[in-house]
């Protein structure tokens, strides 16, 4: 079972996208986000290997949901997310921030942070 509680979390924690886990955080009001990956996207390798170096870091007590952007088209369009690449971030159903293309690990961080 995912641990979504932010106080309980003691990192990132990155796992594949599912109705069930978004659901619990929004229930909670917990932070959570949403990372839009195509495995053809360049963009989305560069910030993949950027979360994987984030998930030491203690100061994001958060989940990451994986979305599959070429198989899970409901979850890209309930979002109105329209390209691969892309980051939401949430606390609870409250949007917090929305990054497009973004690589730069410092602007993947602030973003992470904003649900903190």
């Amino acid at each position: 079972m995912l641990s979504l509680c932010a106080p309980l979390a003691a990192a990132l924690e990155i796992v594949p996208f599912s109705a069930e886990a978004l659901a619990q955080a929004q229930r909670a009001d917990a932070p959570i986000a949403l990372h839009f990956h195509s495995k053809s996207c360049g963009t989305c390798r560069l910030q993949a290997k950027a979360f994987e170096a984030m998930r030491a870091d203690t100061g994001l007590a958060l989940t990451l949901l994986v979305v599959d952007f070429d198989e899970d088209r409901e979850t890209s369009r309930a979002f109105r997310v329209m390209a691969p690449g892309a980051l939401i971030v949430l606390r609870g159903s409250v949007e917090r921030a929305r990054l497009l293309g973004v690589v730069e690990p410092e602007r993947l961080r602030a973003a992470l942070r904003s649900a903190l």
